[in-house]
């Protein structure tokens, strides 16, 4: 009847209306997009289709029953980003301060439950007051739920989060549990317990930015992979690390038409390692001299500085770059780079996405406060993360490769597929100097003679070379012909591991 369309219709426009004209102008006072907004920005135009948009709470205490708002605080349907689908919920801050209720959860649920059959990515716009009081224990069942799909989503599709406002209490725990978490500078918050709890626990004086903002998670705590100006910059962004990203563990990722030559030869980085090998150099330069176009999308940038991980493509077709950084301690692995690379490297291997590893690591980091605080357990992840994946691993070693730290990154004998030395490499057990001051520690006249013999045994790629650990010792100009040619090869890379139930590693 046309009393029912007319009803309809009226719900569609209160959902599309949020928490209306003044709660959305606040939003937008504080620098701030609405859901819907942020959602036009992150998908292709005019792809949206939205699910459950006529849901309201069922919740009647604390006066609830006559205070609903049409969607409930969150928007949540189905979409296109650069033409392939995407599923998304975006959280309304103008309804109930995005507070999650019941049916809120039950439409997250359902998007989350779609897209791990459909096999596509999964994106959270966050931004709530975390649980709806006045349903009580339904509200974090709401939160549980979410957990679950999260988990089981978990290297089946991709999962992205979006902190664009404050995300506390139990809530943090969905992004925690998703691929990439991406926060907006000065307007998103990611804590456990707030400044006043804190305050009341600790009698601790601290603000929102001081305990959860992103300088806090993408600096200090590694909780967040990036961060940036605006909501705008964010969404943006989140396009581009689509473009890396395969649908599902069950598609590859596209393989893209690049105009760099494949066989392009850069003279620069034969000269880029200097000869002093205590000086040091960006490896980043050395990334961006062999990959398409030179261009890595860098993820958590700031953290653990002394490691670099982020996306390339090479010959169009799109890999997960690791490498040591000695520019930041030498390069040396800690318990900060460690987690940080293996959780990066069990990314890719979970996605199909080929490893290229750029090796210059003097070995982990010593000291009380490193073994303490658990490096042994900390570094046996990042050894695991590259034993246990089956995807295509190359390894480019570039300077010096010592001790524990040379097997663990991406080493022969942890099953990489192909090994290339620099002429600039060193495959030791540790550096000459060190080695002779433990050799000849009883004849100091000796070390001078025995160090130049164990720089010329070892210090050099030949004799790792000869036992067959290096495929290859390459000029470094040829590097990016060298791996696009090897990439190619292995695109056909069979290899599985023994039946399990599920992995121990060393959590």
């Amino acid at each position: 009847t046309e009393e029912t369309k007319s009803l309809i219709e009226s719900k569609r426009q209160a959902s599309l209306a949020g928490g209306g004209t003044k709660r959305i102008s606040v939003q937008h006072s504080k620098g701030k997009l609405t859901a819907r907004e942020r959602i036009d920005l992150l998908l292709d135009p005019h792809t949206f289709r939205e699910y459950d948009a006529f849901v309201e709470h069922s919740c009647t205490d604390f006066g609830m029953s006559s205070n609903k708002i049409t969607g409930d605080g969150v928007v949540t349907g189905v979409g296109k980003v650069n033409g392939r689908t995407v599923f998304v919920f975006s959280q309304d801050f103008t309804v109930f301060g995005g507070s999650l209720s019941q049916t809120f959860a039950q439409k997250v649920c359902k998007i989350m439950d779609r897209a791990i059959q459909a096999g596509a990515p999964v994106i959270g716009l966050n931004d709530s007051g975390g649980a709806r009081i006045q349903e009580g224990v339904d509200s974090l069942a709401g939160y549980a739920n979410i957990f679950q799909r999260n988990v089981l989503a978990s290297g089946v599709v991709p999962q992205i989060s979006l902190v664009m406002g404050p995300c506390a209490g139990g809530a943090v725990y969905s992004p925690a549990l998703t691929d990439f978490v991406f926060m907006v500078r000065n307007t998103s918050h990611l804590f456990v317990t707030g400044p006043d709890v804190v305050k009341a626990v600790t009698n601790e004086s601290v603000t929102q930015e001081e305990l959860g903002g992103a300088s806090v998670h993408t600096r200090k705590s590694g909780v967040a992979h990036g961060a940036f100006d605006n909501d705008v910059e964010a969404l943006a962004r989140t396009r581009e690390l689509l473009s890396y990203l395969p649908q599902s563990n069950r598609e590859p990722v596209d393989t893209r038409y690049t105009a760099d030559p494949i066989d392009r030869a850069d003279v620069a980085l034969d000269t880029i390692v200097p000869t002093d090998s205590h000086r040091a150099y960006d490896i980043k330069d050395v990334v961006r001299r062999i990959v398409d176009d030179g261009r890595m999308f860098e993820i958590m940038e700031d953290f653990a500085r002394n490691i670099v991980v982020g996306f390339a493509r090479l010959g169009g077709q799109s890999v997960g770059i690791v490498g040591n950084q000695p520019l930041v301690s030498s390069g040396v692995l800690d318990i900060d780079a460690s987690v940080k690379a293996a959780r990066f490297v069990r990314f890719c291997d979970a996605f199909n996405i080929p490893l290229v590893t750029f090796v210059d690591v003097p070995g982990f980091l010593p000291g009380t406060q490193q073994e303490h605080n658990g490096i042994i357990r900390e570094g046996a992840k990042l050894l695991y993360a590259y034993a246990e994946a089956t995807v295509p691993k190359i390894a480019i070693t570039t300077r010096k490769a010592y001790g524990g730290a040379q097997c663990v990154m991406s080493s022969k004998q942890l099953r990489g597929d192909v090994n290339f030395a620099w002429p600039t490499a060193e495959l030791a057990v540790m550096g000459a100097k060190g080695a002779v001051e433990i050799l000849w520690r009883n004849d100091p006249e000796g070390r001078v003679r025995a160090e130049a013999e164990y720089t010329r045994l070892f210090a050099n790629p030949l004799p790792a070379a000869q036992r067959g650990y290096l495929d290859d010792i390459i000029q470094p100009s040829e590097t990016r012909m060298r791996i696009i040619e090897e990439l190619e090869i292995l695109k056909t890379k069979k290899l599985v591991n023994p039946p399990k139930k599920h992995d121990n590693m060393p959590l």
